[in-house]
């Protein structure tokens, strides 16, 4: 066993900690990429190698054994090491070219940041350009994202921030709708609209009310949680929503409703690991996603 563990495949520890945080097989296959009967292989050979049990059949999933609970924590400070090493390395590559990984939310992803990358590839075709669209906070200490474009501050350590906008927010809904309920002219109205909002996700609630009006989860007869959905509800007809103005200013399918009514807007910050930040491709398209939010949205 020791001349085993003394050549142990790093793969096999990731693999480990992907099923130990999915709970199972399949949530750890559909996380790596990796096919799931190569996941159950992989743990089978970290099995025999330190001749002990890691996990435990339940109904529905995967459960740590003591002796994989044991080596977790160790697990988990391996993978932050290799990131940092990562990171670090990437940190001081001084060429203006390769690749850059940016992670914005849904809506920004798919209306806002299209036209961005598109100036920017004509400026820098040296860089290439990932983008992750999710909503989903994803880790920049692991190189899931060289920038990040977040609609709040973030608090993962070691990383630099700069607010750089802040997009305002407006009323829409398809013309075809509103000749057909009539056009809002005063909040009053607006509450007799069909509203669409949020399923599970309470910030609109929250908003609202805020703002002092007395809605309800049952205000919303159609609600998503799914950002591009809600979009597209309010494209096909099914009611009100809200947008990003500078998301939705150009589409034909909609209408702004209340233009002088003022909705609280949406920050934008930046973020990037403080080592990728320094290089000069990070740097480049970082420069260019600032000056885009600043000058050409809010």
């Amino acid at each position: 066993m020791d001349k085993q563990l003394n050549t142990f495949d790093w793969s096999l520890i990731q693999t480990f900690l992907a099923v130990a945080e999915a709970g199972s097989l399949s949530g750890a296959a559909r996380a790596t990429g990796i096919s799931q009967p190569t996941i159950g292989r992989q743990i089978r050979q970290m099995e025999a190698a330190l001749g002990a049990t890691l996990f435990h059949r339940q109904p529905r999933g995967l459960s740590l054994s003591e002796t994989g609970t044991a080596l977790l924590p160790s697990a988990q400070a391996m993978r932050d090491a290799a990131g940092r090493i990562a990171v670090t390395a990437g940190g001081h590559d001084t060429t203006l070219e390769g690749d850059v990984r940016i992670t914005a939310s849904v809506i920004v992803a798919h209306f806002v940041l299209p036209p961005i990358l598109a100036e920017l590839r004509q400026e820098e075709p040296g860089i290439k350009l990932d983008l992750v669209s999710t909503d989903s906070t994803e880790n920049l200490l692991f190189r899931e994202a060289d920038i990040a474009v977040r609609m709040y501050r973030p608090e993962q350590l070691d990383v630099i921030t700069s607010h750089v906008a802040d997009l305002p927010m407006g009323l829409f809904a398809a013309p075809a709708y509103l000749d057909r309920v009539g056009r809002p002219q005063t909040v009053e109205d607006l509450l007799t609209c069909d509203l669409i909002g949020y399923d599970r996700d309470d910030r609109m609630l929250r908003g609202m009310r805020e703002m002092g009006w007395h809605v309800g989860r049952d205000t919303f007869p159609v609600r998503t949680d799914d950002q591009a959905a809600n979009w597209h509800l309010v494209r096909a007809g099914c009611g009100v929503g809200v947008c990003q103005i500078a998301a939705a200013r150009c589409d034909p399918a909609v209408e702004r409703l209340l233009p002088d009514l003022a909705l609280p807007s949406l920050p934008v910050w930046l973020t990037a690991h403080e080592s990728m930040r320094r290089t000069p491709r990070v740097r480049r398209v970082w420069d260019k996603l600032a000056s885009a939010f600043s000058t050409q949205l809010s």
